[in-house]
């Protein structure tokens, strides 16, 4: 008998063969191993040796890397991710894993078969090559690539991008890929940020002034062509007409700049500190470019931004946490596998 996914009718003929069997690979930053200076000096030496993040000349770069930053940082650092490890380990890699779980359990009830899920992070462990030879084991021939970054940015989603290109240059039978570039203005994003809000709001109230906090990048990266600040703008706007703000209600900012050069602004911190003084008391901050809480939401927004308003005169600061393994994050993760593999099927 002939075959088809689809189940339309060809000639009298019911097709149902399967295609070869696909897989997702979920890509996330990555963390440190354990929260102990060797290993964040580990973590941090992979990660800003990489050209997409820090795009100086090496001639330049890596004297001030190993001289200088590895030498002094990961002290600092490791104490900071000690702050927010967990029992379970470094809370990325926890949402993460039950991020992957609950995404391989919808998607196996979806398309009534087992679709298998893995991680895969840029810098670290799992890798990305890890992950795909896990989704090989399992007998993936096809793979979804999908970066947990809403927003492209080079230094995240291109560096995706670039270790999935060096991984297959070793490989003799590359698998057919599709690669999820961003999904900053998706319906079911937008959807499930503006629920987290007004859940959050039920049980909380509504600040004078609703801060979105993005990660920010060089803002030479933006002059010469990187689109993030525009997808940024737009998931803001677009956030706040679902949820009814006016202008005065919500306000976007940057954070985690590193080094001299200039990055976007306004920076996270220099604006907390000017609020209270513009006759804001309350402020509610919400992450949209992560989807998973980490050391830069956990840490440097939710307890080092609360610090700053405080201190500078403000009354009640309250974070609102990353979608992490929310129903309808897993759902939107499920909607974009499905409309990217709907060509494999």
């Amino acid at each position: 008998m002939l075959a088809c996914l689809d189940n339309r009718l060809i000639k009298g003929c019911t097709l149902t063969s399967p295609s070869p069997a696909f897989g997702v690979l979920l890509v996330n930053l990555g963390t440190p191993d354990e929260p102990t200076p060797k290993a964040v000096k580990r973590f941090l030496k992979q990660f800003l040796s990489d050209p997409r993040v820090v795009d100086l000349s090496p001639w330049l770069w890596q004297p001030i890397l190993q001289g200088i930053i590895l030498n002094t940082r990961p002290k600092k650092v490791a104490q900071l991710y000690q702050s927010v490890w967990t029992e379970q380990g470094s809370p990325l890699m926890v949402i993460s894993q039950r991020q992957a779980q609950k995404l391989a359990t919808d998607l196996s009830a979806t398309f009534n078969q087992t679709i298998p899920v893995e991680l895969g992070m840029s810098y670290g462990n799992p890798s990305i090559a890890s992950g795909f030879a896990k989704l090989k084991a399992q007998g993936a021939e096809r793979i979804l690539i999908l970066p947990l970054y809403p927003q492209y940015s080079c230094s995240t989603v291109a560096s995706v991008f670039d270790a999935v290109a060096q991984y297959l240059t070793g490989v003799r039978d590359i698998p057919e890929l599709r690669f999820n570039k961003q999904y900053f203005d998706h319906e079911a994003y937008i959807a499930a940020l503006a629920h987290s809000v007004t859940r959050h709001w039920k049980t909380h109230g509504q600040a004078d002034k609703l801060l979105l906090s993005f990660h920010g990048i060089p803002l030479r990266y933006v002059k010469e062509g990187d689109p993030y600040r525009e997808q940024c703008l737009t998931t803001a706007k677009l956030l706040a007409h679902k949820l009814a703000l006016s202008d005065s209600q919500w306000q976007v900012c940057f954070q985690s700049r590193f080094g001299r050069e200039e990055w976007l602004t306004p920076y996270a911190d220099e604006l907390l500190a000017e609020l209270p003084a513009q006759g804001i008391h309350s402020v509610d901050v919400i992450c949209p470019a992560f989807a998973t809480d980490c050391l830069e939401t956990l840490e440097e927004i939710s307890v080092g931004g609360q610090e700053t308003f405080l201190h500078a005169g403000g009354q009640r600061y309250r974070f609102i946490p990353c979608l992490n393994d929310d129903e309808l994050h897993i759902e939107l993760l499920r909607q974009l596998v499905q409309e990217q593999v709907s060509a494999w099927i």
